[in-house]
């Protein structure tokens, strides 16, 4: 019996978790409290489709049903600052031109309040004295650019305020009134110039150049507008957070890290000054400047195990409504009351899984072969770890989960990719690559125009770490991800063809020439950034190297088995994309199994469709693996999944 074959018979007597208690509608999610305390409210099913519930703060129990989407789940809501509606959005099949919805709190009527087809909109400000107001974007009138409204929350008014014809965001105090507008420089990083009496200045009065472009960034003023706040790495590597007093200029030092940039922050809710911030490196640490505020973080740290932080918090601050990540159950929301000190457990977020043989998360960094360190998060199959130190006693299959971006990062917590594939016989490895964000400036910018490259080398580098340190088997490693998880997912089985045994890619670029000439529209104000970090489709110099690190060009040199989902109304990577290397493949004899949804944008938001991908999936790592998967039973039928190529790859023959 092999080192595999060992691992696999050890997870055979652990339970199986089903696929819907991962991938299924969550009982409750998105709790939130309301600005003036006297409601709470959060998501749940409703006719199989997340909706908006709420009940008052004193008798969750008594749920009223707010929202009636029957057919995609809400993405986001929140509460409108004055308490007296709630605000949600919502996108047709995926293709993310989100409207704005409102209902009131008898949630008997349900308004548009941007009825613009085509269009998407964006908040631009809000306010802690300005109760009934708030500042949108919306791009009805050229899909590139968001002109700036006043939105009256109690009439449905909109009043534009600023006609936008090159800007690519703004910036507003508490007053709801703009005071800055930023647009991309010719370098690729952005200049911000300032607005007085409604009149943008000619030159900027701050500007970053590219390297400081996703490090940079205003962070929002207190309530008086005597101190704007700022994220900035310019003069530094990671970014730090600064209050500058906006009558003088001067700039205050306000926390920083010396390996992570600065991630949110606490602010007081009637000042806006800042009271706590958090930095994650491998781990998320909070840190406290108000003694009030650090005195409350301690009470919870003392009786919540795992990760936990604040998602929502009254007007007043009395009450505020925590979540809690124990890592190893299900995730959880609590009530808090500060004044006296009780925490009351508001929902488990997946009840189903309390008791499941949930497997710990492990953080670690992996050396690049050019020194970089790669922050990384390991889950190991159930048995296959007995003493805990995240190396199995035996070799087991692997797969390498490349995340989204590449301008994003992974993070330490409760993963259901991690639970489904550990749960299945696979050891599950997240890499953050260069070029992923929250290490500092140099860490994204050695990403730049390395696609294929030194990033896919950060990727190779992980798997020979996981080999070396005796936690995978090098003939049983799979990729996969999504967006450009995806693109990593084709470089891996095109660049490096014979290390992988098998991949996975969801709405994955496969031609980054076609793939920059179809960007939304309203991407556009910052494509000089895309043409800095990947390549220049300009000039032909450009396109020839984008043409050199684009999968769809080596298609032919796919010789392991490839897994390919793809939503039709994906507005990012166009169904094209897929489209045009499996045409490849098919046209080279390479087998690929190819799966479409025509309700589905960028990733898929219905669960039955998440569901359904899912179970092709861990079938077909099955299949090349070894490991072992749940039946796909009726899942297909109970989604709109075509097979559009490769049904009897992963043994779903007609």
């Amino acid at each position: 019996m092999t080192a595999t074959d060992t691992a696999a018979a050890r997870v055979s007597d652990v339970e199986l978790i089903l696929r819907d208690h991962l991938f299924g509608n969550p009982t409750r999610s998105g709790g939130k409290i309301s600005p003036d305390g006297k409601w709470v409210s959060w998501m749940a099913p409703w006719e199989g489709v997340m909706n908006v519930f709420m009940a008052p703060f004193d008798d969750h129990g008594d749920a009223r049903r707010m929202t009636s989407a029957t057919d995609r789940p809400i993405p986001m809501y929140l509460w409108a600052p004055d308490s007296r509606s709630i605000l949600y959005i919502r996108d047709k099949a995926g293709d993310e031109n989100f409207l704005l919805y409102q209902v009131g709190l008898d949630g008997k009527e349900e308004k548009c309040l941007t009825p613009f087809e085509g269009a998407r909109v964006g908040l631009v400000g809000g306010s802690e004295t300005i109760k009934d107001r708030l500042l949108v974007g919306i791009n009805d009138r050229d899909p590139r650019f968001h002109d700036v409204f006043m939105l009256n929350l109690t009439t449905g008014e909109l009043d534009l305020v600023f006609q936008n014809d090159e800007w690519a965001g703004f910036e507003a105090d508490d007053s709801l009134t703009l005071r800055w507008a930023m647009r991309q420089n010719a370098s690729g990083g952005t200049d911000m110039h300032e607005i007085t009496d409604g009149e943008v200045a000619e030159e900027p009065t701050e500007s970053t150049g590219l390297d400081d472009a996703l490090t940079t960034a205003m962070a929002g003023y207190t309530t008086d507008g005597n101190t704007l706040y700022w994220l900035d790495s310019r003069g530094r590597d990671t970014a730090a957070l600064f209050a500058q007093d906006t009558r003088t200029g001067e700039r205050r030092l306000i926390a920083e890290h010396p390996k992570a940039d600065i991630g949110s922050t606490l602010r007081h809710s009637q000042t806006g000054e800042v009271q706590a911030w958090s930095a994650t490196y491998l781990r998320t640490e909070h840190h406290a400047i108000d003694p009030g505020i650090g005195k409350a973080l301690d009470w919870l740290r003392e009786r919540l195990d795992g990760d936990f932080g604040v998602q929502s918090r009254t007007d007043d601050d009395r009450r505020w409504l925590v979540w809690n990540d124990p890592l190893t159950t299900p995730i959880k929301s609590y009530l808090f009351d500060r004044d006296a000190r009780t925490l009351t457990e508001f929902y488990t977020t997946r009840p189903e899984l309390d008791g499941a043989p949930l497997q710990p998360m492990h953080a670690t960094e992996i050396r690049s072969r050019d020194g970089l360190a790669l922050p990384s998060y390991l889950t190991l199959p159930p048995g296959s770890d007995p003493d805990g130190d995240g190396v199995p006693e035996e070799p087991v299959p692997l797969v390498l989960d490349v995340h989204g971006g590449p301008w994003a990062r992974d993070t330490y917590g409760f993963d259901r990719n991690h639970q489904w594939l550990a749960n299945r016989g696979y050891g599950v490895l997240n890499v953050n690559f260069r070029g992923s964000t929250g290490f500092g400036k140099s860490f994204i910018n050695a990403g730049n125009r390395e696609w294929a490259a030194k990033m896919h080398d950060d990727l190779i580098d992980a798997v020979e770490w996981a080999v070396g340190h005796g936690i995978a088997d090098r003939e049983k490693i799979a990729i996969m991800g999504g967006s450009y998880g995806g693109y990593a997912t084709l470089v891996g089985l095109t660049f490096t063809p014979e290390v992988f045994a098998c991949g996975v890619d969801i709405v994955g670029p496969s031609n980054l020439e076609t793939l920059l000439e179809t960007i939304p529209p309203y991407w556009e104000p910052l494509v000089k950034q895309f043409h800095e970090r990947m390549g220049d489709p300009t000039t032909e110099e450009g396109r020839e190297f984008l043409r050199s690190i684009s999968p769809l060009y080596r298609a032919g040199e796919i010789v392991k088995p490839l897994l390919i989902g793809q939503g039709a109304n994906d507005p990012r990577v166009k169904q094209a994309e897929s489209d045009q290397i499996v045409s490849a493949m098919e046209r080279d004899g390479v087998p690929v199994t190819y799966v479409l949804f025509p309700d589905e944008g960028h990733g898929f938001a219905r669960p039955e469709n998440n569901i359904a991908f899912n179970a092709i999936t861990e079938n077909f790592l099955a299949q090349y693996l070894g490991g072992r998967a749940e039946p796909v039973g009726d899942t297909l039928s109970a989604s709109t999944a075509e097979i559009r190529a490769g049904r009897e790859i992963v043994g779903m023959a007609d």
